[in-house]
Formats: C-alpha cells, structure tokens, sequence
C-alpha cells in the first residue's frame, strides 16, 4: 500500500492535470505491449501497435521497463507540457539520476544491455538514440489513440472537477474510491506496488489520469522528485473495444441531442433541466438511453446525480462542433 502523507498546506495544493502526459502513456504502451490488458478495452489498440511497432526502438526501450520499477528520468514533469519538452528534460538529465536509476534497474534482476553502462555515466548520444526510440515509439503506436485517450481523460476531469466544485481538495481525494481512500492527513492507495509512505511536505500533489495504464496507480521512486499520482482512467468498452455503435440509434430526436450537448463538462440532472427547459423527469429519462447507449456517463456525488459526457460521446459531438466552427 502506499501511504500519501498531507500537511494542510498540501491539500489546498492537489493539482489535476489537464491532459495525458505522452511519456507516461508511452512507458505504459510497453507494458501493454509485454503484458497486454482486458481484451475489451486494449485489444484492437494492441494488434495494431504490435503490427506499428519498430524492433529497434524495441530493443531500446524494452529492457528499461522489466516489469515493476522503471527508472525514474523516463517520466520527468515536464512531460505534462507535451512530448517535445519532455524529450528535452529527459536529455538534460543529470547525470547522478541516471547513475542511480540505472543502478537500480540492475537491481531488479534482469540483464542489462551494455550500453546502459553508457547510459549511467550520461553519454550524450546514448541519450540522444534514447530520446529518439522514444519519440519513434511514441508517434507509432500513442499517437494514433491520442485523441481518444484525450477524450477519456478529459471525461475523467470532468467527473474530478465537479467533485472539486462541490467538496474542495478533500471532496476531490473523496471521489476516487474505490482506487483509493482519503483517510485525513492520509491518502490511502491499496493497490501499489511496494508499501511505502510519501510525504508531501507542502509541495502539493499533481493527480495524473492515464489511459493506457491498467489496474494499478503508479508513482515516481524517488521521493524528492516532484510528487505525482498516476492513475487509470475508466475506459469506454464501447470505443476502445470498436463495438457495434447500432445503440447510438437512440439519440435520434432533438431533446436528447439537446440533453447530450448541454452535459459539457459536467451537470446535475436539476441543471439540466433548466438548460433544456424539460423537467427533471423527463431528464432522467432521456439520461437513461444515452447512458445505456454509452454516450454518458453517471454517477452520484453527495445528493447530486452528476452527468458527464463518455468519450463515445465526446466523439459523437465533434463533428457537430467542426461544422458549426
């Protein structure tokens, strides 16, 4: 388990980030690659990236991710800026980080390649055929999910930010149960992989949603690094398994599209109401089609029934959008 120790100062510090990080995403694209997943939800992603991927990027990456620990310098914060700036802090870093992180990947008991040894002691052009694979691997087989990925993580937001609105920073921590349990000053994550504690100290906590992470949160080794929480967001079986849409069907009508347009990031079934000038009943009736169509998603916080838009349905509204633009 892992214990997440806050001061007071830190939960009026915790941060939800606004998209995927793409060397997060990439990193967990190895482990998908090696491991796989629940077929429904990263099967077809995992044909097609199997048939994408490149062996000598491959061959680059693989042994830096065994299985458990990974080092560290693969996912610097600055990824949360885009893969370019991120690339470019992974090139700038320094050399006692990559010494010990590889240190410690030689620990985990699988052979490392020789040029890790390079690696450690900061080769410029080991790290430049590093960044390279990376940025390869990633264009090949993230970058063609990316705007799904960016669809369920911004569903995810949506849910977070309301639970935010209504609760503060602890209504927020409250809203990942089961994941994991706010217990004041503790932030209680059963699923890890190691039983550690991290202190916050004041520095606050970036909470980050990844959609090809499975199963388990993930959190940097390194306990000095700028504290980050990675979890995996809930996925639509509908999109990512490329089920039949014949559902869809359903929304013909003009109140249910209004309803499905009007959810944006995240309403009550009272506000909805107002918005499309129908009363709550007929509301909660048209929310039960589009979430049994899978175009939205529902859930219960506090007294308040919360609907937010699926990445199906997100989909469904872009063109929408791009013609009315």
């Amino acid at each position: 388990m892992l214990h997440i120790e806050f001061t007071p100062e830190d939960v009026g510090r915790v941060r939800l980030a606004a998209r995927p990080d793409p060397l997060w995403e990439t990193v967990f694209s190895l482990y998908r690659l090696r491991w796989g997943g629940p077929p429904l939800i990263f099967g077809r992603w995992r044909q097609l990236a199997v048939r994408a991927s490149r062996r000598p990027d491959l061959e680059q990456l693989m042994p830096l991710v065994p299985g458990g620990f990974f080092p560290d310098f693969l996912t610097p914060s600055e990824g949360t800026s885009g893969l370019a700036a991120g690339l470019d802090a992974l090139l700038r870093t320094p050399r006692c980080r990559l010494r010990r992180d590889v240190e410690l990947l030689a620990m985990q008991g699988s052979p490392l390649p020789a040029w890790t040894a390079d690696l450690a002691d900061g080769d410029a052009e080991t790290l430049q055929r590093l960044a390279a694979a990376i940025h390869s691997h990633h264009e090949a087989v993230v970058a063609p999910v990316w705007p799904e990925a960016r669809a369920h993580v911004e569903a995810d937001r949506a849910r977070r930010a309301r639970a935010l609105l209504d609760g503060g920073s602890e209504g927020l921590l409250r809203s990942y149960l089961p994941m994991m349990r706010w217990n004041p000053p503790v932030l209680e994550v059963p699923d890890f992989a190691a039983d550690r504690t991290l202190r916050l100290d004041g520095r606050g906590l970036l909470l980050l949603p990844a959609f090809l992470s499975w199963g388990t949160t993930d959190a940097l080794h390194d306990p000095e690094l700028p504290p980050v929480l990675v979890y995996p967001v809930e996925h639509s079986l509908t999109v990512s398994a490329g089920q039949d849409n014949t559902s869809v069907a359903a929304l013909i009508g003009m109140t249910r599209t209004a309803v499905l347009e009007s959810v944006g990031d995240g309403r009550t079934t009272s506000e909805l109401a107002r918005r499309v000038g129908v009363s709550a009943a007929s509301i909660s009736q048209h929310t039960a089609v589009l979430r049994e169509a899978g175009l939205v998603h529902t859930s219960r916080i506090g007294k308040a029934v919360l609907h937010s838009v699926t990445p199906l349905g997100a989909a469904l509204l872009e063109p929408r959008a791009t013609t009315d633009s």
